[in-house]
């Protein structure tokens, strides 16, 4: 991708020298001043504009022609508008402002500081107003407009003098198909210029590209490009659609720059001249719900990691093959399904997808528990695929990663007219989204108390009234929330509602930590054919036998982790993972492990302390009243190591 232009700031003096030079002959020296700047300025001088004196009349829309203005670009201004407001929360009392503009120059929406906006309005900075180069000359939204790139237009780089006092930063807007819908601009008194506002409008504007995106594409299969792991889900990502036969749709700038590519060749080039991938060997992927990306390498041979996601609305590849059985662990035929991929031998997680089984498709609401990275998601995505709803949308929201006043439009919806630039149709929020499918409610522990009792009326009468008003709407889906909180804990501390909790407890399902399973082996040979899957892979023994003794404190996303950094490490004629290929981290506090075992070891040689050890095992049962993964949780031990105690092995 092109770097953003104007970046070198020239010196006060070139500026005044260039703008009379111009005015005297109509044309700018090649060096006076930065080459992008000079064009710009020169486009300017031949729509007739003069840089001093009275500028001529420019087009200024009356309040109903803005109103249908928003109304024809109501999509770009609804996605804009929450990360408008994001922005102004960062820039508030700065003197500054934010202004969302349409590809034809006209400002939509604008949210700042009011002292400086009725400085900005003497020089028609507000909605309705153009500020294309035609009519305003060189400005940040004109020129990135007209360059199709970011762009800062600090004091009297401006082609007008009259807008000398501002400086401003401006990143275009582009869709999926690479049409120019807009540009996002931060204005301000050029006094508080900050070289870093630039950066902030580009990750604006491409956060609005990822929504529009999104919404654009919710019904296809979605891939997520990064060199690194941790990239995925970020604005930095690439973002790819697939139609069902292969051809490239939509994108973004950034995986148009991975791929190698341009706006052109959407629409043009098919998925076997993108990747090394196949397109049955995605809807694979996406048949087993994984959050854990994996490695590809495109026809060029640059390796990335890369997240499939299936679309919404159109028949999913998560939909489970109604003839295909498998031998189950437990005896006799099982569904070859995606709870029974999550099957790798542990007896706690076994019983707990089993005890998932026997209430899919029936009115009652699951409730999963467990520490951080254990795979809650992962867990809910499955049980949705497996059950009678695999076929209908299955939308989650994070409880805990939306601020309180953008969560209550992200669950209800808000009905036309509820807020400045909302969709002339409104919006029917995540819960109607969910409409004969599956809501899962993530970090549901962590939501805002006037929230949980709006989402029991809803759970109570099936109905959701959206913000601002309006006709209650049925709905009809199934719940699924998790926690990493003791909500009992939470109601005695009067931050959850008892109500609440008991409509969301139908069944509450403990998914063990990481440390406490005992198919570690298989887990780590599943994880590496899915992040890996054109090589066999083991683990070196030394290493093997560290990595079983560890604690995870992160679970089963710290394993996924390390294994993706292990894999990327690995040279190309390499096919064992040893200690050379983790994190530096990791890898110390894995030579910790046999230093512990060494020490318990010490300590069990000793009769009093083996008798000491067993009162204190037999006084934690009892309070844990039996149950052995409560118990090896507050010994601070793994469960294998519990049953050995039991046993009198150790």
């Amino acid at each position: 991708m092109q770097s953003p232009v104007l970046q070198a700031r020239p010196a006060p003096g070139q500026l005044r020298q260039a703008r009379r030079i111009l005015m005297d002959s109509g044309a700018l020296p090649a060096d006076l001043i930065q080459l992008e700047l000079a064009r710009s300025w020169q486009r300017s001088w031949a729509a007739g504009l003069q840089p001093c004196g009275r500028m001529p009349g420019a087009p200024h829309a009356s309040a109903a022609q803005l109103a249908r203005a928003q109304e024809r670009q109501h999509e770009l201004v609804a996605h804009a508008h929450p990360v408008m407001e994001f922005l102004f929360d960062h820039t508030r009392d700065t003197d500054s402002m934010v202004i969302l503009a349409g590809a034809d120059g006209m400002l939509l929406h604008a949210l700042g500081d009011p002292q400086f906006v009725s400085r900005a309005e003497r020089v028609a900075l507000r909605p309705g107003a153009t500020w294309h180069e035609h009519y305003r000359g060189t400005n940040a939204i004109g020129t990135a407009l007209a360059d199709g790139l970011p762009v800062v237009v600090h004091a009297a780089e401006h082609y007008l003098e009259r807008n000398g006092f501002l400086t401003c930063a401006a990143a275009p807007i582009h869709d999926c198909a690479g049409r120019l819908l807009g540009a996002l601009d931060i204005s301000g008194d050029h006094r508080g210029y900050h070289r870093h506002t630039l950066g902030l409008v580009r990750s604006a504007a491409r956060m609005i590209e990822h929504r529009l995106f999104d919404t654009r594409h919710a019904g296809g299969l979605r891939l997520r490009l990064h060199a690194q792991s941790e990239g995925i889900g970020t604005v930095a990502e690439g973002l790819v659609a697939l139609a069902e036969d292969g051809l490239l749709t939509g994108a973004n700038a950034v995986a148009l720059d991975m791929l190698g590519l341009a706006w052109i060749d959407i629409g043009r080039t098919t998925l076997d001249a993108l990747l090394a991938v196949n397109l049955p060997t995605l809807q694979d992927w996406c048949r087993r719900p994984s959050t854990t990306p994996r490695v590809v390498h495109t026809a060029a041979g640059r390796a990335f990691w890369m997240r499939v996601e299936a679309g919404r609305h159109t028949p999913s590849p998560l939909t489970p093959d109604p003839v295909e059985v498998r031998p189950s662990p437990l005896g006799g035929a099982a569904m070859a399904d995606a709870l029974a991929a999550l099957d790798t031998g542990d007896a706690v997680l076994r019983a707990a997808i089993e005890r998932a089984r026997k209430v899919m498709g029936k009115p009652i609401a699951l409730l999963l528990q467990g520490e951080s990275g254990v795979g809650k998601e992962v867990f809910a995505r499955a049980v949705h695929a497996s059950g009678p709803r695999c076929s209908q949308p299955f939308v989650a929201v994070n409880c805990a990663a939306l601020p309180e006043n953008l969560i209550e439009a992200e669950l209800f919806g808000y009905s036309p007219g509820a807020y400045t630039g909302a969709r002339r149709e409104g919006a029917p929020g995540r819960i109607r989204e969910a409409q004969g499918g599956t809501l899962f409610l993530d970090e549901i522990g962590d939501m805002a108390l006037p929230l949980q009792a709006r989402l029991l009326r809803v759970l109570q009468e099936r109905q959701v009234v959206p913000l601002g008003g309006g006709k209650p709407v049925a709905v009809d889906f199934a719940l699924i929330c998790a926690t990493h909180r003791q909500l009992p804990q939470e109601m005695q501390s009067g931050r959850f509602r008892e109500d609440l909790y008991y409509r969301l407890n139908g069944l509450t399902l403990q998914l063990p930590a990481l440390r406490e399973r005992s198919d570690l082996d298989h887990l780590l040979e599943q994880q590496l054919r899915d992040t890996l899957p054109e090589r066999e892979l083991q683990v070196a023994p030394d290493l093997l036998q560290a990595l079983r003794g560890y604690r995870w404190p992160g679970n089963v996303r710290q394993l996924a982790n390390a294994l993706r950094t292990a894999c990327a490490l690995l040279d190309d004629h390499e096919t064992v993972i040893g200690w050379t290929h983790l994190p530096d981290d990791l890898a110390q506090a894995l030579r910790q492990v046999p230093e512990a075992a060494a020490r318990a070891a010490r300590d069990e040689a000793d009769p009093d302390l083996r008798e000491v050890s067993r009162r204190t095992i037999e006084r934690i049962l009892g309070e844990s009243q039996g149950n052995l993964s409560e118990a090896s949780r507050r010994l601070g031990i793994s469960r294998n190591t519990l049953y050995r105690k039991l046993r009198g092995k150790v």
